[in-house]
């Protein structure tokens, strides 16, 4: 098989080039765009990460294009139904960061309970003063928890253990979790009107975008924190800067945001700002969030840790053995 890695770093080339015995393998810096998989027409197998786009241009440049997997869980940058169409098998990274991704949950939301940024950088300057500083406790309140897949149910672990009360809505609960870990399944609508904090677990497709609106936000209590560590389009950017603005949300901890690869690449930014290829007022609110005080924002590092990145490299490389045998594992679809 000819098979290219797209977006690695050095580090990652020796998991890699493990496959070098069986197969052809190449390595490359840039995401995969449809200006560049040309480049790469005769590729039979491709890996990329979040940040490449797997369009139906993209995919026109590569005829012979048998297995994409990602070095992801979510793969909303994939056009799964043009893969469909086409006939080539697409595979995620599912169960890699569980735990990784629960615990920068708590990492978002304890920086926002004790003011740990600005407390850190009071005592940079030499200040040593609390005041100004005063946070709330995580223990007796409500975490409502949208998404109850694995990385849900991670979360309402720790949840627990910090004695917080957890309300849940997925559409399809999983009741036998809830009896073990202790937390209820409510509605959406109940969930948005009783929780103090909010973290969202839902995968990004057409049902989920913009799950939190303005029509959610008004239904929050005042003063709620929000948590994504999902993507970036299940939450209205711009309904959620009013909603900052208006002190609706006292606080927000993102590790996602839409437009993630064009504010990444100042090239990039620029491109689609000539071109009119992206909503200007979203990019702008981007922007906004990044800047503001009570916004903590983290560059989809939710995943990175050492564990949870070699999980990823070996499941990828698992991912295309199993192919290449005639038994593909992590097989996703037009319909998850």
């Amino acid at each position: 098989m000819n098979i290219v890695f797209f977006d690695v770093e050095k580090w990652e080339r020796d998991s890699f080039e493990t496959l070098q015995d069986e197969h052809t393998v190449s390595c490359i810096e840039e995401p995969l765009r449809a200006g560049n998989a040309g480049e790469h027409a005769a590729a039979e197998v491709i890996s990329v990460f979040i940040y490449s786009k797997v369009d139906r241009q993209a995919l026109d440049a590569m005829p012979d294009l048998k297995l994409i997997t990602s070095r992801s869980t979510g793969f909303d940058h994939i056009d799964i139904g043009e893969c469909e169409r086409r006939g080539i098998t697409v595979c995620n990274c599912p169960d890699y960061g569980e735990n990784t991704v629960a615990e920068h949950v708590f990492g978002l939301l304890l920086m926002i309970s004790h003011r740990l940024e600005e407390a850190v950088e009071r005592t940079r300057k030499g200040g040593f003063s609390p005041r100004g500083l005063q946070g709330f406790d995580l223990r007796g309140k409500t975490l409502g928890v949208v998404g109850t897949g694995d990385i849900g149910l991670a979360t309402i672990r720790i949840a627990r253990g910090f004695g917080m009360d957890v309300l849940a809505f997925d559409i399809r609960p999983d009741e036998e979790a809830a009896r073990d870990l202790g937390f209820d399944y409510v509605d959406m609508d109940r969930l948005l009107k009783v929780a103090d904090v909010i973290s969202l677990h839902v995968p990004a497709n057409p049902q989920t975008r913009h799950l939190i609106d303005g029509d959610a936000f008004a239904k929050m209590k005042d003063g709620v924190v929000l948590i994504n560590t999902a993507r970036g389009d299940v939450v209205d950017i711009r309904a959620l800067a009013r909603a900052l603005a208006e002190q609706k949300v006292a606080a927000a901890g993102l590790d996602v945001l839409p437009y993630e690869p064009v504010v990444r690449e100042e090239a990039e930014l620029l491109r689609s700002v000539y071109e009119e290829t992206q909503d200007l007022s979203s990019l702008l609110a981007n922007e906004v969030l990044v800047r503001m005080k009570n916004v903590v924002v983290t560059p989809h590092s939710a995943f990175n840790t050492k564990e949870a990145v070699e999980r990823i490299l070996d499941a990828t490389v698992e991912n295309i053995r199993r192919f290449v045998r005639g038994d593909p594992v992590n097989v996703v679809t037009d319909t998850q």
